[in-house]
C-alpha cells in the first residue's frame, strides 16, 4: 500500500480536482456510514473475529452485525488506541497518537485527566484535544478529513459522541471539523445516563448536572426513550433529510453505547435475565443488542431508499472492553476480551484490538476475512476519503501517518507485512495492574514489543501465534528485542512523542532504545 500524500504546491491542483468532482453528482459517488461504538470489546457480538465462534460470542444476540458480515469483509487485527480521545483524535486528523499527543482522555480546558502517581512525574500531553485552528494551548493543529469531504460534495452528518476537544475549545463542536449537522456531540467523551426518565443529565429544570449530560435530545425527556434509540431516530431524520440533497452524504453514527453507565435497555433486558444472567451481565448485554438494533435500523434504511447498492458501511469500536477488574466499579464483572488479554486502557491485545466490518457493494467480498493484514485507526482517514474519490493532502506540519485499506479491499494488496503500528500511552488513565499505563508499543509482522516507560520491563509476543500474549519471548529473542527497541525509540522521536520522568531525580524515563 502506498500513503497518497500531496504536497502543499499541489493544493490548486487538488481544488480543481474537487470542483471537478462537485460539478458531477453524485449518483455514482457512494454514500458512507462509519458507525462508531465506544468502549466495544472484540468478543461483545455474535460475529466471531476469533476464527471459531467463542463462548463469548454465543452470550451476545447481534443479528445485525451478521447481517453486515454477510454482506462485507471482516477485519481481524483492526487496532485503535487504548483509550477514547487519542483513538478519535487519531482518526479526525490521520495522525498518530504518538505525534498528535493526546494520550489521555480529554474533558475540561486545560485540566489533566491523569491520576497523579507519586513515583513519576507525568509529561504535559494536548489535553485539550485536536482543533483545525492553530494556536490552541496544548492541542494538536489537525486537518480533518470530513472537511474534505464537505468541500468535495458530500453532506456531512454527525450523531453522538464527538469526544474531540476539551469545552470551551474549538475542537469541541462537531460543526468545526465540517459536519453540517450535528446531533448530541459536545466534550464529553461518556454520558451521565442513557434513561430519559432522567433527561439525559438534565435536572427538573433542565440544567445538566453533569459534564457528561447529553445535549440536543429535549424532545425524547420522559418518554421511556433509551439514549441510544432516541439517537438512533434522529440520525434516520438527518437521512430523511439528506435524501432530499441531490449530492452523496456522510453519516458518522458515533454511538454512546456501550460504554458505563451499564443502564438496563429494558427492551432487551429481561431476556438474558431469563437466560440466566446476572443483573449486571444482562443490562450489559442490553445495551450491545440496543447499538445492533440501531445498526439494524439503519441498513434498513439504506434498503428502503434505494442505495444499497451504492452505500458503504463501516463498523469500528474505538477501543477495547472495560474489562479489566478495577474498571468494574460495584466489583461485577460485566464483559470480557478473551482470548484476548486485559481491556481498555491497556496496550495487551484486549485493549486495542477492535471489531471492524467493512460492506462496500461491488468491492468488498461477502462474508469474508483479512486475517493477514492489520490497520489503525489513522487508516479510516485516508481511506474514506480514497472511497470517496477525494485527494489525501498532507504536509510537514500535518502529516498523514494513516495508510488507506482500500486496496486491502480491492484484492490489490495483501498488506505489508513489515509495516509498523505505534501506540504512546506515557499516562495513569485510572486503573492499576501491570500492562495498563505508562508505556508505549510497536506491531511489526507478528510481533509486538510492550515498553514501561515506569520500570524498564519489556514485553516480546508474537500475537499471531500467542494472541493471548501469554508467552513473553524478550529474553528468548533478544534479536528482535533489540531491533523493535530500536526501531520504538526511533519512531517516538520521529513523531515528537512525550515520555514521563522519575520524581526522584527528575531525570526523564529511557526512550525504549535505551535500556537492553
Amino acid at each position: 500500500m502506498v500513503k497518497k500524500h500531496i504536497s502543499v504546491a499541489a493544493a490548486a491542483w487538488c481544488a480543481a480536482a474537487i470542483g471537478s468532482v462537485v460539478s458531477a453528482r453524485t449518483s455514482d459517488r457512494p454514500d458512507i456510514i462509519l458507525f462508531m461504538v465506544d468502549d466495544m470489546g472484540w468478543q461483545d457480538t455474535s460475529v466471531p473475529f476469533a476464527g471459531d465462534t467463542t463462548a463469548y460470542n454465543r452470550m451476545f444476540r447481534t443479528p445485525n452485525m451478521e447481517r453486515l458480515a454477510a454482506r462485507g469483509t471482516k477485519f481481524t487485527q483492526a487496532y485503535a488506541c487504548a483509550i477514547s480521545s487519542p483513538s478519535r483524535c487519531s482518526l479526525f486528523t490521520g495522525a498518530n497518537n504518538a505525534r498528535h499527543r493526546v494520550t489521555n482522555w480529554t474533558l475540561e480546558r486545560d485540566k489533566t485527566t491523569d491520576i497523579p502517581v507519586d513515583s513519576m512525574i507525568l509529561p504535559e500531553w494536548n489535553l485539550n484535544g485536536i482543533a483545525t485552528v492553530p494556536g490552541v494551548p496544548l492541542t494538536y493543529y489537525g486537518r480533518s478529513f470530513v472537511d474534505a469531504l464537505r468541500e468535495s460534495g458530500y453532506h456531512t452528518i454527525h450523531c453522538g459522541k464527538a469526544h474531540l476537544g476539551a469545552i470551551d475549545t474549538p475542537g469541541e463542536n462537531p460543526a468545526h471539523w465540517g459536519f453540517e449537522t450535528n446531533i448530541a456531540g459536545h466534550a464529553g467523551g461518556g454520558l451521565a445516563t442513557y434513561l430519559s426518565e432522567n433527561r439525559y443529565g438534565h435536572d427538573a429544570e433542565g440544567n445538566p448536572y453533569s459534564l457528561l449530560a447529553i445535549p440536543g435530545l429535549e424532545r425524547y425527556w420522559d418518554t421511556g426513550v433509551f439514549a441510544t434509540e432516541a439517537l438512533t431516530r434522529e440520525a434516520i431524520k438527518a437521512l430523511d433529510k439528506a435524501k432530499a440533497y441531490d449530492q452523496p452524504y456522510f453519516l458518522y453514527m458515533s454511538h454512546y453505547a456501550v460504554h458505563i453507565p451499564i443502564d438496563r435497555d429494558e427492551r432487551f433486558y429481561q431476556s438474558y435475565i431469563d437466560r440466566g444472567y446476572s443483573p449486571k451481565e444482562a443490562a450489559y448485554a442490553s445495551l450491545v443488542e440496543g447499538m445492533d438494533k440501531s445498526l439494524g435500523d439503519i441498513m434498513d434504511w439504506v434498503d428502503a431508499n434505494g442505495r444499497a447498492d451504492n452505500t458503504i458501511i463501516i463498523f469500528m469500536s474505538d477501543n477495547g472492553g472495560l474489562a479489566t477488574q478495577p474498571a468494574w466499579r460495584d466489583g461485577e464483572p460485566f464483559t470480557q476480551n478473551a482470548p484476548l488479554r486485559s481491556g481498555k486502557g491497556s496496550l495487551l491485545e484486549g485493549g486495542v484490538r477492535e471489531p471492524m466490518i467493512v460492506s462496500w457493494p461491488g468491492v468488498t467480498s461477502p462474508a469474508t476475512s483479512i486475517d493477514s493484514a492489520y490497520v489503525m485507526i489513522e487508516d479510516f482517514y485516508p481511506s474514506i476519503l480514497d472511497m470517496a474519490g477525494v485527494p489525501v493532502v498532507a504536509d510537514s506540519v500535518r502529516p498523514i501517518d494513516g495508510i488507506s485499506f482500500v486496496p486491502l479491499l480491492r484484492g490489490e494488496s495483501a498488506g505489508d507485512s513489515e509495516r509498523e503500528i505505534i501506540w504512546n500511552f506515557p499516562n495513569v488513565w485510572g486503573n492499576n495492574g501491570p500492562g495498563i499505563n505508562l508505556n508505549c508499543a510497536i506491531r511489526r509482522g507478528p510481533w509486538k514489543l510492550i515498553y514501561s516507560y515506569a520500570d524498564g520491563s519489556k514485553e516480546l509476543y508474537n500475537v499471531v501465534t500467542d494472541i493471548s500474549e501469554t508467552r513473553n519471548l524478550a529474553d528468548t529473542y533478544p534479536s528482535v528485542t533489540d531491533f523493535l527497541s530500536s526501531r520504538l525509540g526511533t519512531r517516538l522521536r520521529e513523531m515528537n512523542a512525550q515520555r514521563p520522568s522519575f520524581a526522584s531525580t527528575g531525570a526523564p524515563c529511557p526512550w525504549p532504545d535505551e535500556l537492553p
